[in-house]
Protein backbone atom coordinates (compact mmCIF):
# COMPACT_ATOMS: atom_id res chain seq x y z
CA UNK A 1 0.00 0.00 0.00
CA UNK A 2 1.50 3.36 -1.05
CA UNK A 3 2.21 5.83 1.72
CA UNK A 4 0.81 9.37 1.72
CA UNK A 5 2.90 12.36 0.72
CA UNK A 6 2.94 13.58 4.32
CA UNK A 7 4.14 10.18 5.58
CA UNK A 8 6.89 10.10 2.96
CA UNK A 9 7.95 13.63 3.91
CA UNK A 10 8.04 12.71 7.61
CA UNK A 11 10.18 9.67 6.74
CA UNK A 12 12.61 11.79 4.72
CA UNK A 13 12.87 14.38 7.47
CA UNK A 14 13.48 11.57 9.98
CA UNK A 15 16.53 10.49 7.98
CA UNK A 16 15.10 7.97 5.50
CA UNK A 17 16.31 9.64 2.30
CA UNK A 18 15.05 6.73 0.19
CA UNK A 19 11.45 7.72 1.01
CA UNK A 20 11.87 10.69 -1.33
CA UNK A 21 11.95 8.25 -4.25
CA UNK A 22 8.24 7.61 -3.72
CA UNK A 23 7.51 11.29 -4.16
CA UNK A 24 9.67 11.43 -7.27
CA UNK A 25 7.89 8.39 -8.70
CA UNK A 26 4.48 9.90 -7.94
CA UNK A 27 5.10 13.30 -9.52
CA UNK A 28 7.90 12.98 -12.08
CA UNK A 29 5.68 12.32 -15.11
CA UNK A 30 3.29 15.22 -14.45
CA UNK A 31 6.20 17.59 -13.76
CA UNK A 32 7.94 16.52 -16.96
CA UNK A 33 4.76 16.90 -19.02
CA UNK A 34 4.20 20.44 -17.75
CA UNK A 35 7.85 21.43 -18.19
CA UNK A 36 7.92 20.11 -21.78
CA UNK A 37 4.84 22.17 -22.58
CA UNK A 38 6.26 25.28 -20.94
CA UNK A 39 9.75 25.03 -22.39
CA UNK A 40 9.11 23.25 -25.68
CA UNK A 41 12.09 20.96 -25.27
CA UNK A 42 12.26 17.60 -23.55
CA UNK A 43 15.97 18.06 -22.86
CA UNK A 44 15.45 21.40 -21.11
CA UNK A 45 12.40 20.03 -19.30
CA UNK A 46 14.30 17.03 -17.94
CA UNK A 47 17.01 19.31 -16.54
CA UNK A 48 14.42 21.61 -14.95
CA UNK A 49 12.51 18.70 -13.42
CA UNK A 50 15.69 17.23 -11.99
CA UNK A 51 16.60 20.63 -10.53
CA UNK A 52 13.06 20.94 -9.15
CA UNK A 53 13.32 17.67 -7.24
CA UNK A 54 16.78 18.55 -5.91
CA UNK A 55 15.46 21.90 -4.68
CA UNK A 56 12.36 20.25 -3.20
CA UNK A 57 14.51 17.73 -1.36
CA UNK A 58 16.78 20.44 0.03
CA UNK A 59 13.80 22.61 1.02
CA UNK A 60 11.64 19.85 2.46
CA UNK A 61 12.22 21.04 6.03
CA UNK A 62 10.53 24.34 5.03
CA UNK A 63 7.50 22.64 3.45
CA UNK A 64 4.24 23.74 5.07
CA UNK A 65 2.44 20.46 5.81
CA UNK A 66 -0.93 22.23 5.77
CA UNK A 67 -0.50 22.68 2.03
CA UNK A 68 -0.60 20.14 -0.75
CA UNK A 69 2.80 18.72 -1.69
CA UNK A 70 2.00 18.58 -5.42
CA UNK A 71 1.08 22.27 -5.43
CA UNK A 72 4.27 23.15 -3.53
CA UNK A 73 6.37 21.07 -5.92
CA UNK A 74 4.59 22.64 -8.90
CA UNK A 75 5.41 26.14 -7.64
CA UNK A 76 9.09 25.20 -7.56
CA UNK A 77 8.79 23.74 -11.06
CA UNK A 78 7.05 26.85 -12.43
CA UNK A 79 9.78 29.08 -10.99
CA UNK A 80 12.52 26.87 -12.45
CA UNK A 81 10.76 26.89 -15.85
CA UNK A 82 10.46 30.69 -15.74
CA UNK A 83 14.15 31.02 -14.97
CA UNK A 84 15.10 28.59 -17.74
CA UNK A 85 12.79 30.32 -20.25
CA UNK A 86 14.44 33.67 -19.57
CA UNK A 87 17.88 32.11 -19.98
CA UNK A 88 16.81 30.35 -23.18
CA UNK A 89 15.30 33.51 -24.65
CA UNK A 90 18.67 35.19 -24.27
CA UNK A 91 20.59 32.42 -25.98
CA UNK A 92 18.25 31.10 -28.68
CA UNK A 93 14.82 31.57 -30.16
CA UNK A 94 11.90 30.10 -28.27
CA UNK A 95 10.35 28.57 -31.41
CA UNK A 96 11.22 25.19 -32.83
CA UNK A 97 11.55 24.57 -36.56
CA UNK A 98 8.17 23.86 -38.11
CA UNK A 99 6.88 20.37 -37.42
CA UNK A 100 9.44 19.54 -34.73
CA UNK A 101 7.85 18.20 -31.55
CA UNK A 102 9.38 17.12 -28.27
CA UNK A 103 10.41 13.46 -28.39
CA UNK A 104 7.92 12.20 -25.83
CA UNK A 105 5.01 14.47 -25.16
CA UNK A 106 2.70 12.27 -23.10
CA UNK A 107 -0.30 14.59 -23.39
CA UNK A 108 -0.02 14.86 -27.15
CA UNK A 109 0.48 11.11 -27.41
CA UNK A 110 -2.85 10.56 -25.71
CA UNK A 111 -4.72 12.80 -28.18
CA UNK A 112 -6.09 11.27 -31.38
CA UNK A 113 -5.21 13.27 -34.50
CA UNK A 114 -1.43 13.72 -35.00
CA UNK A 115 -1.95 16.73 -37.31
CA UNK A 116 -4.10 18.44 -34.69
CA UNK A 117 -1.51 17.62 -31.99
CA UNK A 118 1.26 19.21 -34.07
CA UNK A 119 -0.82 22.30 -34.84
CA UNK A 120 -1.83 22.73 -31.21
CA UNK A 121 1.75 22.29 -30.01
CA UNK A 122 3.00 24.88 -32.50
CA UNK A 123 0.25 27.31 -31.48
CA UNK A 124 1.02 26.82 -27.76
CA UNK A 125 4.69 27.59 -28.39
CA UNK A 126 3.71 30.92 -29.98
CA UNK A 127 1.83 32.10 -26.89
CA UNK A 128 3.58 34.48 -24.50
CA UNK A 129 5.15 32.41 -21.72
CA UNK A 130 2.79 33.58 -18.93
CA UNK A 131 -0.30 32.88 -21.04
CA UNK A 132 0.99 29.44 -22.01
CA UNK A 133 1.78 28.69 -18.36
CA UNK A 134 -1.71 29.72 -17.15
CA UNK A 135 -3.46 27.87 -19.99
CA UNK A 136 -1.53 24.65 -19.34
CA UNK A 137 -2.06 24.77 -15.58
CA UNK A 138 -5.81 25.26 -16.07
CA UNK A 139 -6.59 23.06 -19.07
CA UNK A 140 -3.86 20.41 -19.13
CA UNK A 141 -3.01 19.99 -15.45
CA UNK A 142 -6.57 20.72 -14.29
CA UNK A 143 -5.67 23.07 -11.41
CA UNK A 144 -8.32 25.38 -9.95
CA UNK A 145 -7.66 29.12 -10.03
CA UNK A 146 -7.04 29.15 -6.27
CA UNK A 147 -4.47 26.35 -6.67
CA UNK A 148 -2.91 28.21 -9.61
CA UNK A 149 -2.66 31.34 -7.45
CA UNK A 150 -0.79 29.39 -4.77
CA UNK A 151 1.53 27.81 -7.34
CA UNK A 152 2.33 30.92 -9.39
CA UNK A 153 1.90 33.60 -6.71
CA UNK A 154 -0.27 35.50 -9.20
CA UNK A 155 -3.69 36.99 -8.48
CA UNK A 156 -6.71 35.03 -9.69
CA UNK A 157 -7.97 37.91 -11.85
CA UNK A 158 -4.64 38.01 -13.70
CA UNK A 159 -4.66 34.24 -14.15
CA UNK A 160 -8.20 34.31 -15.54
CA UNK A 161 -7.21 37.05 -17.98
CA UNK A 162 -4.13 35.08 -19.10
CA UNK A 163 -6.22 31.96 -19.69
CA UNK A 164 -8.85 33.98 -21.57
CA UNK A 165 -6.23 35.66 -23.76
CA UNK A 166 -4.48 32.34 -24.37
CA UNK A 167 -7.76 30.76 -25.51
CA UNK A 168 -8.47 33.68 -27.85
CA UNK A 169 -4.95 33.59 -29.29
CA UNK A 170 -5.09 29.81 -29.76
CA UNK A 171 -8.42 30.18 -31.59
CA UNK A 172 -6.88 32.86 -33.80
CA UNK A 173 -3.71 30.86 -34.48
CA UNK A 174 -5.55 27.63 -35.19
CA UNK A 175 -8.12 29.48 -37.32
CA UNK A 176 -5.34 31.10 -39.37
CA UNK A 177 -3.82 27.69 -40.02
CA UNK A 178 -7.21 26.43 -41.28
CA UNK A 179 -7.46 29.37 -43.69
CA UNK A 180 -3.81 29.16 -44.81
Amino acid sequence: MPISDDDAIRDVLAGNCAAFAGLVNAYYASCLRLAVHLLGSREDAEEVVQDTFVRAYRGLANYDHRGHFHAWLSSILINRCRTRAVRLSRTRTMFRPEGQLPASDETAASAGDPVLRRRLHEALQKLPHRQREAFLLKHVEGWSYSEMKRITRTEISALKMRVKRARAELRRLLGEQDDG
